[in-house]
């Protein structure tokens, strides 16, 4: 597993690579954790169009991920999930509580519509 970070505005975007699962869940969430306190951060956006598959501990981190987010004031939002993985996180009830959008520009645009403070233009930073 692989995470990409990027910031921009004040939203950390990680792009994952590989399974979300037992063996690599407790990473993914210490290294997103830490990149957003660092960042001082207030939304993320959770890229999965590189995650094949997730099971029950992975949910478990994106269920945790959003409390911290929503402690914050802000929002998650995944974005680039697969069909099979759509299924999986449908069936886990996720998206009662969390938005999934196609892209990472899509979800941003979401963002920025609901959370207009004072951020700019995500294609001019990449």
């Amino acid at each position: 597993m692989h995470i990409d970070f990027i910031m921009t505005d004040n939203i950390l975007i990680a792009a994952v690579k590989g399974d979300i699962d037992h063996h690599n869940a407790k990473f993914m969430r210490e290294e997103i954790d830490r990149t957003y306190e660092v960042f001082s951060g207030k939304h993320i956006i959770l890229d999965f169009s590189g995650v094949p598959f997730v099971d029950s501990s992975g949910i478990g981190m994106i269920l945790g991920r959003y409390n911290v987010v929503k402690e914050n004031g802000g929002k998650l939002i995944i974005c680039g999930v697969s069909e099979y993985m759509r299924k999986i996180l449908h069936m886990s009830g996720i998206f009662t509580i969390i938005q999934a959008y196609e892209s990472v520009s899509e979800a941003i645009n979401i963002i920025k519509e609901e959370y207009s403070d004072g951020m700019t233009d995500y294609e001019n930073h990449r």
